[in-house]
């Protein structure tokens, strides 16, 4: 498939990061409902003054509703007048539109082949709970869960590794019509910090739906001890959604950062992403 930018326009690269707790998640939605997507969409046609044309944007990681956001990327596609005439003042006029809870760092003019979505080659989760029997902090309670039972880390950790790799996660998964569950899973761990909450750092060159807070709703159930470290496993292993993996709310999770290639791999690796994965030895039927 190709991705090559239609002539007369260029591809900006836009990092943001945002508070997910007021929106509707990314994705543009009908009905009115408030999301991150419309919200800049919207925001960029105002300040343009393109108000009969809505320019869309493509984003790395499309988060779900209270999902947050530090390290966002998306690209958009303007044309070549409106951004040589807009460039040097776009990203003020921007900070002057946009609410207070979605915030725009930067806009450059993408390198050749760069696709936010297809040229990413990691994408890294944080998910943040306590274990505090007093609760959360007030001012992190849009930013780390509670869980009312004691959480012994090491076995959480223990119960990760063997999810390492590339695997197919349809166990941790919500299923989408013609979709592969197949990843590569880069990073699963977890670390108490000094203030009491645990973070769990989560790498993958992609995510599958629901997949981040289905492992971490795993992961505490060893960690409350309802489950024995070998449990996470053996429900990959199975391959189909067990009951008692929970999805985990989902104001405890923000997307901390994308990766990218050297400029120069760009391209090849937008083309290859588009391919539909299989595991080695997985027949064709």
């Amino acid at each position: 498939m190709s991705d090559e930018v239609q002539r007369g326009f260029v591809r900006v690269r836009m990092d943001l990061s945002y508070d997910g707790s007021g929106f509707s998640g990314w994705a543009r939605q009908a009905g009115g409902r408030r999301t991150v997507q419309g919200e800049i969409e919207d925001a960029l046609r105002t300040v343009t003054r393109s108000r009969e044309t809505t320019y869309e944007l493509t984003v790395a990681g499309r988060t779900d509703a209270g999902v947050h956001a530090r390290g966002q990327v998306a690209h958009v596609d303007l044309p070549e007048e409106l951004w040589a005439e807009h460039r040097e003042k776009l990203l003020k006029r921007l900070a002057g539109r946009l609410a207070k809870d979605v915030r725009i760092w930067s806009l450059e003019e993408a390198p050749a082949g760069f696709n936010a979505r297809f040229s990413a080659i990691w994408r890294r989760y944080a998910y943040r709970v306590t274990d505090d029997p007093g609760g959360v902090d007030p001012l992190l309670r849009s930013h780390v869960l509670w869980h009312d039972w004691p959480l012994d880390v090491d076995a959480m950790n223990e119960a990760a590794r063997p999810l390492l790799g590339e695997h197919d996660f349809a166990a941790y998964c919500k299923r989408r019509e013609g979709a592969t569950t197949i990843r590569t899973l880069q990073e699963l761990s977890l670390v108490r910090g000094e203030d009491g909450v645990v973070t769990a750092t989560v790498r993958a060159d992609a995510f599958c739906h629901n997949m981040v807070r289905s492992l971490i709703g795993a992961l505490l159930f060893v960690g409350d001890v309802h489950r024995g470290p070998e449990w996470p496993g053996k429900v990959l292993a199975a391959g189909v959604r067990d009951s008692a993996v929970h999805v985990v709310r989902p104001h405890g999770l923000t997307l901390e950062e994308v990766g990218y290639p050297a400029d120069e791999l760009l391209a090849a690796r937008n083309k290859e992403a588009r391919n539909r994965r299989t595991l080695p030895g997985a027949g064709c039927c």
